[in-house]
């Protein structure tokens, strides 16, 4: 198993920044992908951004350019970050950390969710 905790949530206003971290700890191993996804209310669970076990990462189009996902494999719980700058309205949503494993079975793993509110 893979517990995650997610931090760095809170109340910012349009174009200001927070970042998320996420501590994952456990069974780290086979570990394929990290990444963050956000679900805004009435609205489906969206990716937001990944990072594979290479370091290659995806962000979503609406993210681009203004969010940074990185890692922290050197430190034991492993830990995800999310910088979000320039904050938009549509940020707003509750962000939740995921971690994907491939090994003999494929599972994912997700956590309680932290939640950016992006108000003036």
């Amino acid at each position: 198993q893979v517990q995650l905790v997610e931090s760095g949530g809170g109340l910012v206003q349009p174009g200001g920044s927070l970042r998320l971290s996420c501590a994952a700890s456990g069974s780290l191993f086979s570990i394929y992908a990290m990444g963050w996804y956000r679900q805004a209310p009435g609205k489906q669970r969206e990716l937001v951004a990944t990072i594979l076990s290479g370091g290659l990462t995806n962000y979503a189009d609406s993210v681009k350019e203004r969010f940074t996902i990185s890692r922290d494999n050197a430190k034991n719980p492993i830990y995800l970050y999310l910088q979000m700058n320039s904050l938009k309205l549509e940020d707003t949503a509750t962000y939740y950390c995921n971690v994907e494993r491939r090994g003999i079975v494929r599972d994912t793993f997700w956590g309680q969710g932290t939640q950016v509110t992006v108000s003036s």
